[in-house]
């Protein structure tokens, strides 16, 4: 999020010509851009098109390990294997759901920590994808924590704003005796 010395809703001419919003600006969402701001833009078709798709592609994701489960069961691998992969998928689906879905509501608090878990979201990336369908329910998936961000930059900048009337350059000096 940015924050320019403006009031909120100005516009300037920027250096290549055209207006550019003054004050915090919001974080686009992917998929969403900044529509979730003020739910325009097709904001509820997106949601929709963001419900179905993610539900879609984990359709097609456990279609595609089906798959890789039938190629060990013709390799002949053994049961143990396969038992295995069926618990190592399962497992970080859950901890890919469990961490998108936290990633919803907060910033990470150790984002060494996050980068680390990248290789489990990865592989559990079904868990994902159906963090991302429900959560698509309720909300843009991230929109509540961004919200909140965006009205308190929003607040700090107009308090800022508030607090700057004038220029102090040719403010009337008090009483100064000399």
């Amino acid at each position: 999020m940015s924050e320019n010395s403006e009031t909120p809703g100005s516009a300037t001419p920027g250096p290549a010509g055209p207006a550019t919003p003054q004050g915090p600006q919001p974080e686009p969402i992917r998929f969403f851009g900044t529509t979730w701001v003020a739910h325009d833009g097709h904001y509820g078709l997106r949601r929709a098109g963001a419900a179905v798709g993610s539900l879609l592609a984990a359709a097609a994701a456990c279609f595609v390990l089906r798959f890789a489960y039938q190629g060990l069961e013709i390799a002949d691998v053994g049961g143990f294997v396969g038992v295995l992969v069926i618990a190592m998928f399962a497992i970080c689906s859950a901890v890919a759901f469990r961490k998108t879905w936290e990633g919803f509501g907060r910033r990470p608090a150790d984002p060494a920590r996050e980068e680390n878990l990248r290789g489990l979201k990865a592989i559990g990336f079904v868990g994902a994808l159906l963090a991302y369908f429900f959560r698509t329910f309720t909300e843009a998936p991230g929109e509540k924590l961004r919200r909140t961000e965006y009205e308190e930059a929003v607040a700090r900048y107009a308090k800022r704003r508030a607090a700057r009337t004038g220029n102090p350059a040719a403010r009337k000096k008090k009483g100064r005796r000399g």
